[in-house]
């Protein structure tokens, strides 16, 4: 008898572990290597002006590179058989989003209480512990809390509104926090859920003159509305439009109904013209997208810093650490793009856009590789997060779309949105590794299946077999009766 072929996702050993994530490991050494030569490039930059070197200043890099080898034998130790490319491309953008920190002054290497030095470990750990808790399949219990999350998101919206304070036109929370990056997740979540749960009836538009299911959209739409009521109060136009077109995406992943974009494109036109109408903030926003030199100093000071800074770049920069970020207002988290173009210039852009597409690409090739409704579109929601959010962020700082207000993921100055971003990775390296096949039937001694035990027969059967001869060979003889 051949042995048992061992099924899919079926748990393997420490070695053959090891052995399978070697492509990780030569893809996380090469993000290393990356990110040393970035460091030497600001350390000869420091050294040109007159900084003389301290060995504190190589701690970003050793938090780094402690963080990568705790990732990867993490990983290892839990025989963890998910995607390899989404985690080295966010190692990438981790390590430059760590150099772009300490370039801006964000990290003091020599302050050793300061826990912006901290923030990056801090979410890799908050990943693994996600992604290891929920592997395996077990991120499925999540569906069970749909209107946990959606009661979540409003408390939340809501109790930032009655607690927080307001600064720079925004809600925040204490120490300018935003709890609301929160959101992100937990709407996904709530959608997934929904969207899963109701799939088949959310795709019935009829036949002949296509026409929604007002009926089985009715428990969204009142959550969407109490949603988008809040946030407008609260200003945050972008976290709106971020979570509105992940809305969309979702449904049209979920039930295969493109018409939701053509519905969610009439609703957003209305909406736009409401909200253009009520706050002058979006109306300023729009005309110094139009009409930059109008107002150079006022609202389009920071479209014309950024954009000046980003053409005197060039096609290679004026090189790491050798730029003027200190002219670019909002350079550590708004406007770090800006200062990226300065300073490494188009290719170094470009460079950093290759990487986001690869890590967005992943992220739905681990949605559509998934059996698990609720595990595709969760993967295909939190891909949209991020990806509108780096739309928004580096089409706001190119003047390609009106400025938002939104933070470039994992590069940009911010607690809140980074660890969201790491909670998000998480539940994506838990769905990429998939589901445990059910268990296979119990093999005999013989190799074949156990059969199952003979159901009787129905009336019909029975007559139909009456008078018939059995053509089957008995395999022992009848025993003789007596007469």
């Amino acid at each position: 008898m051949s042995p048992a072929r061992k099924p899919r996702n079926a748990p393997l050993s420490l070695r053959a572990t090891w052995d399978l994530r070697w492509p990780e490991r030569q893809l996380l050494l090469w993000c290393l290597l990356c990110m040393l030569l970035g460091f030497l490039m600001l350390l000869v930059a420091g050294y040109a002006e007159g900084r003389a070197f301290h060995p504190l200043d190589s701690l970003p890099v050793v938090i780094y590179a402690v963080s990568l080898v705790l990732m990867h034998l993490t990983l290892v130790a839990a025989r963890f058989q998910g995607d390899q490319i989404l985690l080295s491309s966010l190692a990438f953008l981790m390590g430059f989003g760590m150099l772009a920190q300490y370039r801006m002054g964000s990290l003091d290497a020599a302050d050793l209480t300061d826990p912006g030095l901290y923030l990056f470990p801090a979410g890799v750990l908050l990943m693994l512990a996600i992604c290891v808790a929920l592997m395996r399949g077990r991120y499925e219990r999540l569906a069970g809390g749909l209107w946990i999350w959606a009661g979540a998101s409003l408390a939340l919206v809501a109790g930032l509104l009655i607690l927080g304070e307001r600064y720079r036109g925004a809600v925040y929370g204490a120490g300018l926090v935003t709890p609301t990056e929160l959101l992100k997740v937990m709407v996904v979540l709530f959608l997934a859920s929904f969207i899963a749960r109701h799939a088949k009836r959310l795709g019935n538009w009829g036949k002949g003159l296509p026409k929604p299911p007002v009926r089985d959209l009715m428990p969204l739409a009142g959550f969407w509305l109490a949603l988008t009521g809040l946030l407008l109060v609260q200003r945050d136009l972008g976290m709106f439009i971020i979570l509105s077109l992940t809305m969309l995406l979702m449904l049209v992943a979920g039930t295969g109904r493109r018409a939701y974009l053509v519905l969610g494109a009439l609703a957003a036109t209305g909406l736009g013209y409401l909200v253009l109408a009520l706050f002058a903030h979006g109306q300023n926003r729009i005309k110094a997208w139009l009409s930059p030199f109008q107002d150079p100093t006022g609202n389009s000071w920071q479209i014309l810093q950024g954009l000046s800074g980003m053409y005197s770049g060039g096609l290679w920069g004026e090189g790491f650490g050798q730029g003027n970020p200190e002219y670019t207002p909002i350079a550590q988290s708004d406007f770090i793009y800006a200062v990226i173009g300065e300073e490494l210039g188009f290719v170094g852009c470009s460079l950093l856009v290759v990487f986001f597409l690869v890590f967005f690409s992943r992220g739905l090739g681990i949605a559509d590789q998934t059996r698990s409704p609720f595990g595709r579109l969760l993967c295909v929601g939190l891909t949209s997060v991020l990806a509108t959010q780096t739309f928004l962020n580096l089409g706001g700082v190119t003047k390609f779309i009106p400025l938002t207000g939104i933070t470039l993921p994992f590069i940009s100055h911010g607690g809140s949105s980074l660890i969201t971003g790491f909670i998000s990775l998480g539940l994506m390296l838990a769905v990429s590794e998939g589901v445990p096949p059910k268990p296979r039937a119990r093999p005999t001694a013989a190799g074949t299946k156990r059969p199952k035990p003979d159901a009787p027969p129905s009336p019909a059967s029975s007559r139909r077999g009456r008078g018939r001869r059995s053509k089957a060979r008995p395999t022992e003889e009848p025993e003789e009766t007596s007469r």
